[in-house]
């Protein structure tokens, strides 16, 4: 199946074959020059860290329940950071996809558990 495009406020949001969607492109609304640190900012917020934890131990049962404890008691704090690639490696997510290249790399993807990002 090919991939799909939605239009949100002007703004065209890649949707991949698994219904992952682009964070970049959504991040693009906000910032479009560096969508990188619009998503490296809302993914170190603590309610960010609390949602995509409690998506993964609800439908990843592979989830790292140790490292997610070890993330959200750092989520908050100023010395806090986190990337796509560390929460996946981290806590071995299923939600969220970063691959390199356009429309695939620095280009996270997630599946239905960012919905209400922008």
């Amino acid at each position: 199946m090919k991939n799909k495009e939605i239009t949100v406020l002007d703004q065209e949001i890649h949707i991949n074959k698994d219904d992952y969607f682009s964070l970049t492109d959504i991040a693009k609304y906000k910032n479009p020059e560096d969508p990188r640190f619009v998503i490296q900012n809302w993914m170190r917020r603590i309610d960010t860290i609390q949602y995509k934890g409690l998506w993964e131990q609800l439908n990843n049962p592979n989830f790292n329940r140790v490292e997610f404890d070890t993330f959200r008691s750092e989520a908050g704090h100023n010395y806090f950071t986190m990337t796509p690639k560390k929460w996946i490696d981290g806590v071995n997510a299923i939600g969220i996809i970063s691959k390199a290249g356009k429309y695939n790399g620095s280009n996270p993807s997630d599946e239905g558990s960012g919905r209400e990002y922008a």
